[in-house]
């Protein structure tokens, strides 16, 4: 009987698809009852090898940049025929530039067979905290993902330069929408904000470090490519150092660096929610270390011992 269902299913009309623009590359696999669609976002991504290193099927290239009047970012294809649609990038991209589609409805298949988590960001804004003059965090957004308005008592919108026309300022409301699905926590609007009103707290936890002593005199390449204003910064002395609080952990500066071993990247750990599966442990290991996997599955060890010794007191 088993090998009768077999045949019926192999003998199934199955194709691929692959549509591609400047802005968009769509893969998808048509079968008889269901649609996999997979769809990148070439506006927001950056090109970084986060689902290249988490891809169980190798689906996923990087296209490293040539340095032709400045850099330009690194792009990524997906081989619509190795891919197999189950959602892994898409549940693991930091900056939410890929869909996962099943019969045009957005469904991330690892997530909802429970064998892969979400990652979490967690960005808190106290707009009680913000002036009707300030929009420091909507400016300092890399990503553009950041919109500050003011409102009056009646809810109209005042223009930025109205603002100190009016008399009432202390009834205004300040209203800040963040595209929370977009948003790669790099905290570069927690820095720059003057009134202690937005706490983020990083997606990606590592130590990225310069060996300026095997640097090439006068290379700056990894400064040009960074998309973090910020997390790579030359010093007085034209030494390039990099903040551990702005980086994200994206990997584009080892990319494109001339010289091997002159950048020292480690991430040590994600925030996600709770799961338990191979398939994350692997992924994990891929992106982390096998020391990072390591120690999550012990935290977790440790926490499902203290729950036990908890029930029985």
């Amino acid at each position: 009987m088993w090998q009768t269902i077999l045949g019926v299913i192999k003998s199934l009309p199955m194709k691929t698809l692959r549509i591609e623009d400047d802005d968009t590359l769509i893969v998808e696999r048509i079968m008889h009852a269901r649609r996999y669609s997979l769809i990148l976002d070439r506006n927001r991504c950056i090109g970084c090898e986060i689902c290249f290193l988490v891809c169980p099927r190798e689906a996923i290239e990087i296209n490293k940049p040539e340095k032709e009047d400045g850099w330009k970012k690194p792009t990524i294809t997906i081989d619509e025929n190795r891919c197999q649609y189950c959602g892994i990038c898409n549940a693991i991209c930091p900056l939410g530039a890929l869909t996962h589609k099943i019969n045009q409805e957005e469904r991330v298949a690892v997530i909802n067979m429970e064998c892969f988590p979400e990652i979490i960001r967690e960005i808190n804004i106290e707009t009680s905290k913000c002036p009707p003059d300030c929009n420091e965090c909507e400016e300092a957004c890399p990503f553009n993902l950041i919109r500050v308005t003011v409102t009056d008592e009646d809810g109209r919108v005042i223009s930025r330069e109205d603002i100190e026309s009016v008399s009432d300022r202390e009834n205004l409301q300040v209203n800040v929408e963040l595209d929370m699905d977009h948003c790669p926590c790099c905290r570069l609007c927690e820095i720059k904000c003057p009134n202690d009103a937005l706490h983020v707290k990083k997606i990606i936890s590592g130590l990225i470090r310069i060996e300026n002593e095997r640097c090439e005199e006068g290379c700056r390449d990894c400064l040009d490519i960074c998309p973090i204003p910020g997390a790579l910064y030359l010093d007085d002395e034209e030494k390039m150092h990099a903040n551990n609080t702005l980086c994200i952990y994206c990997g584009i500066c080892k990319m494109v660096c001339p010289v091997e071993d002159a950048i020292i990247l480690e991430r040590t750990g994600i925030r996600h929610t709770p799961i338990r599966s191979g398939a994350w442990n692997r992924a994990l290991e891929k992106l982390t270390s096998t020391k990072g996997m390591v120690k999550e599955l012990r935290s977790k060890m440790i926490s499902k011992v203290k729950r036990s010794v908890e029930r029985r007191v």
